[in-house]
């Protein structure tokens, strides 16, 4: 099977791997309306990217995403949902295009807190002809995917129930199989005023990486960080989360094989955020490859 950005994803079939921390993210309750992807100890707050184009690249994510912009800071441009920053752009006219086949971005995924969202945000796409690279069923989530002008992936998607996950043990059944389009679109009350933006507790739920080794990956996101294997796809790609959730860092090796340290001069991904209801104080943590990885402290909100 070839494998490429999207058609891995497609390919990659049913994966279950060991875990920790299910006993507790099965009792958990959801207090802040938030998706439960953020209300583990550790989730994604935000992600930074350098772009060639900041202005343009803002447009696109307001345009399509449906992020608001927040504020802007010269070349740098922050978007979020409502009041929540999701996404910082930093401009770099001079930097590189991205290399697909480095360290960094596989994708960003927003996750919108109900089915129904999913469904107007598909309705939108189909209205305006979108231009999307696919579409996904992974038992714990219902998925689209696009890329932007820079070449950044996006995945766009709602999570299935927590009930609805099937667990073995401590492994997580995950698929990839072809979306119920048209339940998906079916979700949306008839009469609603449909697509309005991104809602109320848009989240980042997870951020995909590009990684030389995903041992490699696994192991330091293991020590440095804390975080549980919840599967995996042979030696190819890891996936990794706290509290239970199906993933909130993926690591994979389908484009980026032996990959070393990233030229921090190309554009794409700069930075990924997590907050830590644990934390005492804001930290920065390097991958393997250099990829800077932030901490702050507190509760989801």
């Amino acid at each position: 099977m070839k494998l490429t950005r999207r058609g891995v994803i497609g390919g990659m079939g049913a994966v279950a791997a060991a875990g920790a921390g299910l006993a507790a993210a099965t009792e958990q309750k959801i207090m802040s309306g938030l998706p439960f992807a953020a209300t583990t100890p550790i989730s994604v707050a935000k992600v930074g990217l350098k772009a060639r184009d900041a202005k343009a690249l803002a447009d696109y994510y307001s345009a399509i995403v449906g992020l608001e912009q927040l504020s802007t800071d010269g070349e740098t441009i922050t978007l979020g949902a409502k009041d929540r920053p999701l996404l910082v752009i930093e401009g770099d006219r001079a930097a590189k295009p991205d290399d697909p086949r480095s360290a960094g971005l596989f994708h960003t995924a927003f996750l919108l807190p109900s089915r129904a969202d999913l469904g107007r945000w598909i309705n939108f796409a189909a209205e305006r002809q979108i231009p999307i690279d696919g579409a996904s069923d992974h038992l714990v989530s219902e998925a689209l995917y696009l890329t932007d002008p820079e070449g950044n992936g996006i995945e766009i998607y709602a999570d299935r129930p927590q009930a609805d996950w099937t667990w073995n043990g401590n492994s997580v059944a995950m698929a990839t199989q072809r979306m119920d389009i048209a339940g998906v679109r079916g979700s949306v009350p008839e009469g609603d005023p449909g697509w309005q933006g991104a809602p109320q507790n848009a989240i980042v739920g997870h951020v995909h990486l590009r990684v030389g080794d995903p041992a490699a990956a696994e192991a330091w996101w293991q020590k440095a960080l804390g975080f549980d294997t919840v599967a995996k796809y042979g030696a190819q790609a890891v996936f990794l989360s706290t509290g239970g959730y199906h993933h909130h860092i993926g690591a994979n090796t389908w484009q980026s094989a032996g990959a070393g340290q990233r030229d921090k001069g190309r554009s794409g991904l700069s930075w990924v955020e997590l907050r830590s209801a644990g934390a005492k104080e804001a930290a920065t943590h390097q991958d393997p490859w250099g990829t800077d990885i932030r901490v702050v402290a507190g509760e989801p909100a």
